[in-house]
């Protein structure tokens, strides 16, 4: 479906540039956001590269296991059904922790190790809620600190690339705080249903 829309965008912008007679300037504006785009994406590529390293060394030190331990009881809450496996909890947490510092790429990974993890636990081909809820947390996390959104504006010459913490942390905390309440509210009214 994607690719679809991507390819409908690009036909309909060579269209209109050959009707409007605007080729050379699709040429130019081709070349200079070709470029551009590699520029974003090497200088953001330190940064990922340095993150997944640190998570990646925090897993094999056995700090995810610890930090599963620390917020157990927030995640135990959150994922009862996992509330006794240290290893799924320490792989959220670990998805969650790159999520906190704002690099959804870097959390990419990590949640599809979670999920499994969770897959393998779950007997059923339905996605259990726990699973639900953790492409939830995934989709509307809260970044406390926007790596990935810093590089970008710093990149792009802003002189004060953090300058915009404040809104995100309102933005994203709204986001999640809605997206977890419905979902609880969908898990107790499914629970209602089954229980009648």
């Amino acid at each position: 479906m994607l690719n679809a829309l991507w390819f409908g965008m690009i036909v309909a912008s060579v269209l209109y540039a050959l009707v409007s007679g605007e080729i050379g300037n699709l040429s130019t504006a081709l070349l200079d956001g070709s470029s551009t785009a590699v520029e974003l994406t090497v200088s953001m590529l330190g940064s990922l590269c340095a993150w997944l390293g640190f998570l990646k060394i925090a897993e094999k030190s056995g700090l995810t296991e610890r930090m599963a331990q620390v917020l157990s009881p927030l995640i135990g809450r959150l994922f009862p059904e996992y509330r006794e496996d240290l290893e799924i909890q320490g792989k959220i947490c670990m998805n969650l922790s790159a999520n906190l510092l704002g690099l959804g790429n870097a959390a990419t990974p990590l949640g599809l190790s979670a999920m499994r993890a969770m897959s393998e636990k779950n007997p059923s081909d339905v996605p259990s809620r726990g699973m639900i809820l953790f492409v939830v947390l995934n989709t509307a996390s809260i970044q406390l600190l926007p790596v990935n959104m810093a590089t970008m504006r710093a990149s792009c010459g802003s002189a004060e690339p953090f300058a915009i913490l404040p809104h995100i942390w309102i933005a994203s905390a709204g986001a999640l705080l809605c997206c977890v309440t419905v979902c609880k509210l969908v898990e107790q009214r499914e629970k209602r249903i089954a229980n009648s």
